[in-house]
């Protein structure tokens, strides 16, 4: 349930309500919008029977959400949010365009791939040092050398830092290095790992599971956010389906359908739905089209030698071919993407 405070109401106002529904052992988290203050109730709305919160000074109405997922509903922050990861904002009118090799190989490798994305107009690099595998023998990362090795050409090339992680200890670890962590579509139901990202309150990006339905994916981004963490960013990354021709089926519709269900950002992952490097251009465009936040794309310096994920990562050619064409076609859909030539 989710209480509209009317507008202009007193900040005491909003205390007392706050005050007497902990009173009562719920959850109270506060949106204040451009208009209206919303309380969410996150527990057993039954306890409220005997409190008459409708009459209480400042309190417009009480809605019901619907929704398992509270949170992250629309019902509870009407108004898109907008994730500002140190200046760069998520969700806003400028597209965010993520950028970087698979994993992180070498230094020469992430700083050449850091250099030629920022060239491009990309604001983030991203990088894998911890790489959950299909095959315990596959490479696995560089894990913290890794990132160390990303730190430094993220800050050469002036570039925020995003990259996975897998465990609590991952986190920990990443936190010294990243600007901004990513829970990839192998742990979107991981729970305790949520709670953990959701405890550390550094903006979190979260993938879609390859069966995960979007209810399912909202769920686990309010695992993130009741932990105090609101700075979550969606980014659907393909579905299983039984069509063989691409590596997974882009949901191109799960953009509008979270765009009308969530507050929350949303952005794509071509890379991982298609699997092949010469359809990821037309998904990326089509994905922006759609109304997508952003992207995240893998790029290699030298694709044919990269050491995960080789047929699915593009050349820093045709990444900035891609970035031109973004540039062109957010203009005709009422955003801003500035080409980095």
């Amino acid at each position: 349930m989710v209480i509209v405070m009317k507008p202009g109401c007193q900040d005491s106002e909003i205390s007392e309500v706050s005050k007497a529904l902990e009173s009562l052992g719920l959850g109270v988290h506060i949106s204040r919008g451009m208009e209206r203050t919303i309380i969410g109730v996150i527990g057993d709305k039954r306890l409220l029977n005997d409190i008459p919160i409708e009459l209480m000074p400042g309190v417009e109405k009480t809605v019901p959400i619907v929704e398992s997922y509270k949170l992250a509903s629309k019902t509870f922050k009407p108004e898109p949010s907008i994730i500002d990861v140190k200046g760069v904002k998520i969700g806003g009118k400028e597209l965010v365009i993520m950028a970087g090799p698979c994993a992180i190989e070498s230094r020469e490798q992430i700083f050449e791939a850091a250099m030629a994305v920022k060239k491009s107009g990309a604001q983030f690099l991203r990088g894998g040092a911890f790489k959950p595998r299909t095959s315990p023998y596959a490479f696995q990362g560089l894990e913290e050398e890794g990132l160390k090795l990303l730190k430094e050409a993220k800050e050469a090339a002036g570039l925020l830092a995003i990259s996975e992680v897998t465990s609590e200890r991952a986190v920990e670890i990443a936190d010294l290095y990243v600007d901004m962590f990513q829970i990839g579509a192998r742990n979107v139901q991981n729970f305790q790992l949520l709670r953990e990202v959701g405890r550390s309150m550094k903006p979190v990006l979260l993938k879609r599971g390859p069966s995960t339905t979007i209810d399912e994916w909202l769920n686990a981004a309010e695992y993130i956010m009741n932990e105090g963490n609101y700075n979550v960013v969606l980014c659907e990354r393909g579905i299983r389906t039984f069509e063989t021709a691409t590596r997974n089926t882009l949901d191109i519709s799960a953009v509008p359908v979270i765009k009308n269900s969530s507050h929350l950002p949303i952005i794509v992952d071509p890379s991982h739905a298609a699997g092949k490097s010469q359809y990821i251009l037309s998904l990326s465009k089509a994905a922006i089209a759609a109304g997508s936040d952003g992207l995240i794309i893998e790029v290699h310096p030298n694709p044919r030698c990269a050491l995960s994920d080789a047929a699915q990562q593009i050349t820093p050619g045709d990444f900035d071919i891609l970035c031109r064409d973004i540039s062109r076609i957010a203009e005709i859909v009422g955003r801003e993407f500035t080409h980095g030539g």
